[in-house]
């Protein structure tokens, strides 16, 4: 009878044993989830940062592309007008030239006809011979400084009118940036809101922390009015003396 209250005893305690080892197995496969479930969770959390920010990147360089095409779209119809704009000044000249030519030899011939069979005017022909020579050249090159004038006032033109489009084209960037930086700062804070674990969240407030210092820079850039250009606008040519197109007479 002893021998079986000893055997009931040490059923007893195996099963007590069994029981506690099933417990502590037990809350060990509860922590070893727990800890997968964290590390499945921070890993989303970075794969998904890096999807969202290769896919800004891929944004931005598309948008970088285009902007740099429709820079060189405008400097294409600048440069166009100021070449359509160069050879009309020219050919305008060229005609005024022309024209003086031809009035200065009209006069020249008239000179001529009414001083002809008088041969104590001879010298005179003679000087009008030299000033029919002398006066279509002088008009031709009065002509040509005219030309070479209004070459170089379109041409500064065109320069300060690309330098505006350009000015206002990096302020249109730098301003679509700032609102993309801020759109995606407040993501990450809806993100970080709606966290469960511990990990997720640091993961997405370390991101958030380096958004708002992206944010917080382009706020200064737009603000400070962005890049200025460098060219600082060519210099105004100088008139020459007794152009009727220069501004300065």
């Amino acid at each position: 009878m002893s021998e079986q209250k000893e055997s009931s005893v040490l059923f007893s305690l195996k099963e007590l044993m069994n029981l506690e080892e099933d417990r502590i197995r037990s809350e060990e496969a509860e922590k070893a989830a727990s800890a997968a479930a964290a590390e499945r969770a921070r890993l989303d959390a970075e794969r998904n940062a890096r999807e969202a920010e290769e896919q800004r990147i891929r944004a931005e360089e598309e948008r970088r592309r285009m902007e740099e095409q429709r820079s060189r779209e405008v400097q294409a119809r600048l440069e166009a007008i100021r070449v359509a704009e160069i050879e009309k000044a020219r050919v305008e000249a060229e005609q005024r030239a022309r024209l003086e030519a031809m009035a200065a030899q009209q006069h020249h011939e008239r000179s001529l006809a009414a001083i002809h069979g008088d041969e104590s005017k001879k010298s005179l022909r003679k000087i009008l011979i030299a000033v029919a020579v002398v006066v279509p050249l002088a008009c031709i090159g009065a002509g040509v400084l005219i030309y070479q004038n209004v070459q170089e006032n379109r041409a500064t033109a065109a320069r300060n009118e690309a330098d505006k489009q350009a000015l206002i084209a990096e302020k249109e960037r730098l301003e679509r940036q700032r609102k993309e930086q801020d759109d995606k700062v407040n993501g990450l804070l809806s993100q970080l809101e709606s966290a469960k674990d511990q990990a997720t969240k640091d993961a997405l407030q370390k991101q958030l922390d380096e958004e708002r210092i992206k944010a917080e820079n382009l706020r200064k850039n737009v603000g400070g009015g962005g890049p200025r250009p460098t060219g600082g606008g060519a210099p105004k040519a100088k008139c020459t003396p007794g152009d009727p197109l220069c501004s300065d007479l």
